[in-house]
């Protein structure tokens, strides 16, 4: 989709569909001049007055520039806050040029209190516009679709700003979701480490990769375990960012299962497909990686994804095994399909040894996760408050929405065991917590870390806001947003 600028009078624009925002509290466009104005204020009319109760399109004379008109007001829209609302209506305009052969759409953004969701407008546009059609005859053509952004030109460079910024993170989320999207036999854990590589070489950061010999050698044992089943086997993958003008590290850990089938403890065979998807936190932390190359926020980052694929093959890990993590801890495997806690050790470990002084874990871990908050919420949780609420915010910031939840210290009796140091699982209830309370044992010592777990958001199976069903590459905003709001949040 190419995206362009314009700040054309409203009279003297030429546009196939011109989209009107309408909010109570928030003037997002002038129409002073134009003959639509009055329409729009008949529209506006007749929504407040409850007697148009859906989005208005329609088609103008053909003597004006603007052939179509699409209006969308946020009192028809109450579940999102206006931000995300602005998203939702482009990406909804879109689709409707789409489905109508527009190919031309612009959106008027030519106030000034519209400056700041210019883009918003941009990500709209360009998460609305995905489809994964990689293996589908007919294309999307959304691709050849333009753009177009009406704005002040008192405000040329904040709006260049934002167009550049949302353009970039944007983009990055639908590679993600490219890579989420792809068949399990395609992505695999060598895959992940050969798309890292070409992200190194295009955002100028650091890598390193272990193969399966050198996480013998080095002791990464929880890579090893789950990857034993696999013909594929694992890497760790580390990117680092660093800048002199940093004053923090942070460091992202993303769980990157290529495909789980559960191991010997096999899943269930009820959209096990979706488990493709198991490495969306990977994903998540790789793609933000490199938008935070490009964009250069003044802190160090280190992204760290532990990659396997778990499969119950002859040589899988047994239900019973007891290996010792990188830390010294022995860990009994009492269900091998909680294995993206198993690598995660790994990842924090190696964390603490790129001496971070902030940790956040991303990662696909519980379905008890998923029945407490559902489909549209991450659960958060850790054991630094500042940490967790600055993880909140950017997700607010983004529109990714995080609860936090408890890791309550008589719940780490549930992981014990007679037979090593700790359980990997900590039986029927309370799975999401006594998985945090696992992981929390890998961490190094007085760091102050937070684990999210995206197990409902990362994929879809019906479209939601502005995302097509499939994969949304959830968390990615957010960890950008974190390493561009560090020092602001005084951490």
């Amino acid at each position: 989709m190419k995206i362009q600028l314009t700040y054309d009078r409203p009279a003297q624009l030429s546009t196939d569909l011109l989209v009107v925002i309408l909010d109570p509290e928030t003037s997002f466009h002038d129409l002073s001049g134009s003959p639509i104005d009055e329409m729009v204020r008949r529209i506006a009319g007749d929504l407040e007055k409850k007697r148009l109760k859906t989005d208005y399109f329609t088609s103008l004379d053909s003597r004006s520039g603007v052939r179509n008109l699409a209006v969308y007001s946020t009192k028809l829209s109450t579940s999102y806050n206006t931000w995300e609302n602005v998203k939702i209506f482009v990406a909804r305009a879109i689709r409707l040029a789409r489905d109508h052969g527009l190919s031309r759409v612009s959106v008027l953004l030519n106030t000034d209190a519209a400056l700041r969701f210019v883009g918003k407008a941009v990500e709209g546009a360009i998460l609305g516009s995905y489809t994964f059609d990689r293996y589908k005859k007919e294309k999307s053509v959304l691709d050849k679709m333009q753009f177009s952004i009406v704005g002040l030109k008192a405000h040329d460079q904040s709006t260049r700003h934002y167009v550049s910024r949302y353009t970039l993170v944007s983009g990055v989320v639908n590679e993600a979701r490219n890579i989420i999207n792809e068949p399990g036999s395609v992505v695999t854990p060598e895959y992940l480490a050969e798309a890292a590589q070409e992200i190194a070489k295009d955002a100028d950061l650091d890598i390193k990769v272990w193969d399966e010999k050198k996480l013998q050698k080095d002791g990464y044992n929880g890579l090893l375990q789950v990857g034993r089943g696999s013909a594929s086997p694992p890497r760790l993958i580390r990117l680092a960012y660093r800048t002199r003008k940093a004053k923090g590290h942070l460091a992202f850990v993303g769980k990157g299962v290529t495909f789980d089938t559960g191991g010997i403890s096999l899943k269930p065979a009820d959209k096990m497909y979706e488990m493709k998807g198991d490495m969306s936190g990977g994903a998540a932390v790789l793609y933000a990686m490199k938008a935070i190359g490009k964009l250069k926020p003044e802190v160090n980052v280190t992204g760290i994804v532990p990659a396997a694929e778990n499969f119950p093959d002859a040589k899988a890990q047994r239900p019973g095994d007891i290996f010792y993590a990188k830390n010294g801890k022995s860990i009994m495997v009492d269900n091998t399909d909680a294995e993206g806690r198993l690598i995660l050790t790994d990842g924090l470990h190696l964390a603490g040894e790129e001496k971070a002084t902030h940790i956040l874990d991303i990662a696909t871990l519980t379905g008890a996760c998923v029945r407490a908050l559902g489909l549209s919420v991450a659960g958060i949780m850790g054991n630094d408050r500042r940490l967790i609420q600055a993880v909140i915010q950017s997700g607010q910031n983004q529109g990714e929405s995080f609860w936090e939840l408890p890791l309550p210290e008589e719940y780490k009796d549930m992981l014990k065991t007679p037979y090593a140091d700790i359980n990997n699982i900590g039986g029927p209830v309370a799975g999401a917590l006594t998985a945090g309370l696992f992981l929390q044992e890998f961490v190094p010592e007085n760091i102050p870390w937070a684990h999210l777990d995206i197990a409902g958001p990362f994929i879809r199976d019906k479209d939601w806001k502005y995302y097509e069903a499939g994969a949304t590459a959830f968390g990615l905003k957010t960890l950008v947003d974190m390493a561009e709001r560090f020092n602001e949040y005084g951490l």
